[in-house]
């Protein structure tokens, strides 16, 4: 793979991601510190993400981990104001953690179905509700939302995960309107079936494989990097013209 192409308006900005510490949001991380961005992320798995944060600063690149769990909205609240505190108000946020954990619908309780929704959507609100302050003081900012194409291609045994999901897109285009006026951003990026650690580990067989090369109309395999290259124009002024839009990288697959 070339090298990524580097933005210069992203330099120094301030970026707050969620579920940076694996997967896609381990390339979100990695790619936005390689371009000069001062990096907070947030995750669950409080080892790996300070390792992945260690190994970076060591690079030389500024960023920091909290350890935290998105679903606790005031702890989440908390981290993005010491990230705020250490690299400056967020310029970019970018709406990441998530979980596809594989479920029944017939079998959902109450309970999973909030847990599920505070997963994979309700962080995402409160986080964009805490950093417009910082954004609409500078008259700009990018805010981008994690959509999937599971609930597009109709995905079996993950309805609550795509119900968010959808939603996710519902909220891009509403505070797309809200925020707009103060020069704010909001768009959504959409993965594929990307190559993740996880998805190797957990779905990723012979049947996956040739369901991929059915439905892709490109050849290969996406990677994390694929879904930061995408997430780093849309954070640059590149795009400063982009708002309230879904965009899908997904070996062209799906579509809206």
């Amino acid at each position: 793979m070339i090298a990524p192409a580097q933005y210069p308006s992203l330099l120094d900005v301030p970026v707050v991601i969620s579920g940076g510490a694996s997967g896609i949001g381990e390339a979100l991380v990695r790619h936005f510190a390689a371009q000069g961005a001062r990096v907070g992320f947030v995750d669950i798995q409080a080892e790996r993400g300070a390792a992945l944060a260690a190994a970076l600063v060591a690079e030389g690149r500024l960023v920091r981990f909290t350890a935290c769990d998105v679903t606790d909205t005031e702890s989440y609240r908390a981290a993005i104001a010491g990230f705020a505190a250490a690299h400056g108000a967020a310029l970019v946020l970018v709406n990441n953690a998530a979980h596809d954990a594989r479920h029944d619908w017939s079998a959902v309780s109450p309970e999973e179905w909030d847990q599920r929704l505070a997963t994979n959507l309700k962080h995402a609100f409160f986080a964009i509700q805490a950093v417009a302050p910082g954004m609409i003081a500078a008259g700009r900012g990018s805010i981008i939302n994690m959509g999937s194409i599971s609930w597009m291609i109709l995905v079996p045994r993950l309805t609550v995960y795509e119900v968010a999901k959808a939603a996710m897109h519902g909220l891009t285009r509403s505070m797309a309107r809200e925020l707009g006026g103060h020069g704010i951003r909001v768009n959504t990026l959409v993965p594929g079936w990307v190559m993740t650690e996880r998805q190797l580990q957990h779905w990723v067989d012979e049947e996956a494989e040739r369901l991929i090369d059915a439905s892709q109309a490109l050849r290969g395999r996406l990677d994390p990097a694929d879904i930061a290259r995408m997430a780093l124009f849309l954070a640059a002024d590149d795009s400063r013209m982009i708002s309230a839009q879904q965009f899908l990288v997904d070996g062209g697959w799906a579509h809206t």
